[in-house]
């Protein structure tokens, strides 16, 4: 049990110093206390840009802790980020009774919180003290609605079209109970018992207006672990993201996020979220030789290079031939199939998180991908794709997809604002 004399709840308007261990009484604040004028903000690399000042005589944090995003700005925390080593993802429904002004208040609260963890402080009310000892760690909080939040909250016209209910897929087995929500939250930071205090942190603050509906635990490689950055591999040790949009790219934005001229209005610089739930059969794709997992993906699994030839970021040569005559990037291929050029330009930023969610009783692990795109326009980005997957992809039978929900996620907060505030106050 913690010791009930160090004063530790705080409120926004009355923060408490709170002591790191080993730092001599040094408060967390305070070792915290300049990561906004020094450059603690992750760009869109994902990686840490400068490091808090510190008194002297405090033990720093390590670059991992040390790690912020920012709350505020055009467009919500969670999206352009780099992957992080640990994430959550939630969704509620509404309570019976609970409609809009219950809805903003909740989102207000949730705001709050987000913004303050965010910045490594403790939630303010009730905080658990399970960061106690972290830094921000890159952490994120992310919120969107889904479709039937519109009704219960009386705002059916303001209910974007891009969210209407994604079609049916031959290779969906979807369970219903955990997919789709009235709200969503999407959390992530590169330790996780932070990762865990904001899930916490969440869901005290939902009290009795809104319950959860279902909830997905995921992680990716943590920062550092390898010699130098590179693309993640999921659980099936290919390389996953190769092609995905950088935004860097001329056309990024207009293909990720909503355009000010945009409708509905309030989706000002937000975004569309697909997330789906795809277990891996992993017994029966580990049983494949090399070559032929390979040809399943179309390149190599040691570097991600296409079967073409080249590296990791060399155009895949899709009429390149072997001596038979045969395509050496098959026709099923699933990097033939999802290439951008394939599908009139479809383009989707992935940001998925890895699961594994135990052993059944027969030995089968319950693992896979919280799969998780961002795009403008889901009838432009993931619907086209996924559609053209459905029909011929060579990596279907190796996995099946479990759950499945669509998102409007506004853009994010201007200072003094909470999300969603344009929606639920227009």
């Amino acid at each position: 049990m913690p010791d009930q004399s160090i004063p530790h709840a705080r409120t926004p308007d009355a923060p408490v110093a709170e002591p790191v261990s080993g730092a001599s009484g040094i408060s967390r604040r305070a070792l915290l206390g300049t990561a906004g004028a020094t450059g603690l903000v992750l760009g869109a690399a994902g990686g840490a840009v400068g490091y808090a000042s510190a008194p002297a005589e405090a033990t720093p944090l390590t670059s991992v802790g040390a790690g912020r995003a920012m709350f505020h700005g055009k467009h919500q925390p969670g999206i352009t980020e780099g992957l992080q080593a640990r994430g959550h993802l939630v969704a509620f429904d509404l309570a019976a009774g609970a409609g809009r002004r219950e809805a903003a208040a909740l989102l207000r609260r949730w705001s709050t919180t987000a913004e303050r963890l965010m910045a490594g402080e403790a939630a303010p009310h009730g905080d658990t003290d399970v960061a106690r000892d972290a830094g921000p760690s890159s952490l994120t909080l992310t919120f969107g609605f889904g479709y039937s939040f519109f009704a219960r909250t009386g705002l059916e016209k303001q209910r974007p079209g891009a969210l209407d209910p994604l079609p049916d897929f031959s290779s969906d087995h979807l369970d219903k109970s955990r997919s789709d929500g009235d709200l969503w939250v999407q959390i992530g930071a590169n330790d996780a018992l932070v990762a865990f205090h904001a899930l916490r942190a969440i869901q005290k603050d939902a009290g009795s207006a809104a319950r959860v509906r279902w909830q997905m635990n995921g992680f990716n490689r943590s920062p550092g672990a390898t010699a130098h950055p590179m693309t993640a591999r999921n659980l099936m040790g290919q390389l996953d993201g190769t092609r995905n949009p950088k935004p860097t790219d001329t056309d990024f934005d207009q293909r990720i996020f909503v355009p000010a001229s945009g409708e509905p209005a309030w989706m000002a610089g937000g975004s569309y979220a697909v997330v789906r739930r795809i277990r891996m059969l992993l017994d029966d794709w580990e049983k494949l030789p090399l070559a032929a997992q390979e040809r399943v993906i179309g390149r190599r699994k040691a570097d991600g290079a296409p079967l073409s030839g080249g590296d990791e970021t060399t155009p895949m040569d899709l009429e390149k031939t072997d001596a038979h005559g045969d395509y050496v990037v098959p026709l099923n291929a699933h990097a033939r199939i999802t290439r951008p050029d394939k599908n009139g330009g479809a383009a989707m930023l992935r940001r998925p998180f890895s699961y594994h969610d135990g052993i059944d009783a027969d030995g089968t692990p319950d693992a896979g991908l919280l799969f998780i795109c961002w795009q403008a326009d889901p009838l432009r980005g993931f619907v086209p794709v996924q559609r053209k997957l459905d029909r011929g992809d060579a990596l279907s039978k190796y996995i099946r997809h479990e759950a499945s929900g669509l998102f409007a996620v506004p853009g994010g907060a201007a200072p003094g604002e909470y999300v969603g505030q344009r929606l639920l106050e227009g």
